[in-house]
């Protein structure tokens, strides 16, 4: 399948930081991505799929687990390592599952064989999408006409890591950690506020209206279709960069740190935000640790924080009839400025000091 390259989308920056943090760390909790027909939303879901570097995975398991991490494994391949203390293991590229807006409840979860289980005793699970979609891409497309419970299930997954399958007092679990990224078009309808706000990162986007863009955008896309293996070698170094990027951040990313004065600056913007409740909280922080790992830091930053804020708020800002959320999201754009130009300061700062560090010393000139 002939799969536009990522970073050859034009413009749609916090699209493409968004779903960026979520590969990096998908314990944040998925992207839902709101915009008319036609902006790219799907190309950009499709194009970080592959993206993403290739995984070691266990032979044969319809889960595909890690068998690096034995804390994760189902309970066959559990049963297989303790047998035989090793579990066959290949290497395949990262899943990009497709869920249709007609799935129904069990396709989604899978289903157990209470027949074989009642008279032969034997648990057997059939395997639904999070079966499939474990350690990879879940993309949702039309996510607000999606069944509200079916919405649900998919939101629970992603934020435990596990599928839990129970029947008639017989239960089944799987881990089923995944990127999930949802779309839609406001014009459709729009999601309940409870399923609205468990999406973790919210991106609202355009079509773009300046001319140069535009013109870009024609341009870059009549190369594709014109010359596919044209147009990916000429931009196969950037996606390598990226990929190189976000598998770096991905191992980075357990030793980032923050400390109580950050906690205290993601507890202080968002009461005066004015956020309900306490997800977009911890959101933040999550997503302020990718952003902070992505840019190759042990630790976040202010401009770390607000980066994330600006992709967790918009969503869970309160909507009252005579308040304008524009105008707070324009302040949080403002301070965003402001913290990029004092870490860019910062930066500049060590690295004049790095280099008096490392300047050879001058010889004293002899005394006649």
């Amino acid at each position: 399948m002939q799969i536009f390259p990522f970073s050859a989308i034009v413009g749609q920056e916090r699209m493409r930081r968004a779903l960026i943090l979520n590969a990096i760390s998908p314990q944040i909790g998925g992207v839902l991505i709101r915009g008319e027909r036609g902006t790219a939303k799907s190309t950009a879901a499709r194009a970080l799929a592959a993206l993403l570097p290739s995984i070691r995975i266990v032979a044969d398991c319809p889960f595909s687990c890690d068998p690096d991490r034995p804390e994760q494994l189902c309970d066959t391949c559990r049963e297989r390592l303790a047998s035989s203390d090793t579990l066959p293991v290949e290497v395949r590229q990262t899943r990009f599952v497709d869920l249709p807006v007609s799935a129904t409840e069990d396709r989604v979860v899978g289903t157990l064989d209470l027949e074989r289980a009642i008279k032969h005793g034997e648990r057997h699970f059939e395997p639904g999408v999070l079966a499939t979609a474990n350690r990879g891409l879940l993309y949702v497309d039309e996510v607000n006409l999606l069944d509200d419970h079916v919405v649900d299930l998919l939101l629970d997954s992603a934020a435990m890591g596990v599928n839990v399958v129970e029947r008639e007092g017989i239960s089944f679990s799987h881990p089923a950690r995944f990127i999930l990224v949802g779309t839609m078009n406001p014009e459709e309808g729009d999601l309940r506020p409870q399923l609205l706000d468990r999406f973790a990162l919210c991106v609202d986007i355009h079509g773009i209206l300046d001319a140069d863009a535009r013109v870009e955008i024609l341009r870059r896309r009549i190369a594709f279709e014109q010359d596919y293996d044209g147009f990916a070698d000429l931009w196969y170094a950037q996606e390598s960069e990226l990929s190189t990027r976000i598998l770096q951040a991905q191992e980075l990313l357990p030793s980032v740190t923050h400390q109580d004065r950050d906690l205290y600056s993601i507890a202080r913007l968002t009461a005066e935000m004015d956020v309900d409740g306490h997800r977009a909280d911890i959101v933040i922080l999550k997503t302020a640790l990718a952003q902070a790992a992505f840019e190759g830091r042990d630790r976040i930053r202010e401009v770390d924080i607000l980066l994330a804020a600006e992709l967790a708020l918009p969503h869970r800002l309160r909507r009252t009839p005579f308040e304008d959320t524009g105008s707070k999201m324009e302040k949080l754009a403002q301070r965003l400025e402001q913290a990029r130009q004092e870490a860019t300061e910062q930066d500049a700062k060590a690295d004049k000091a790095e280099g008096q560090k490392k300047k050879p010393l001058t010889p004293p000139t002899a005394s006649k």
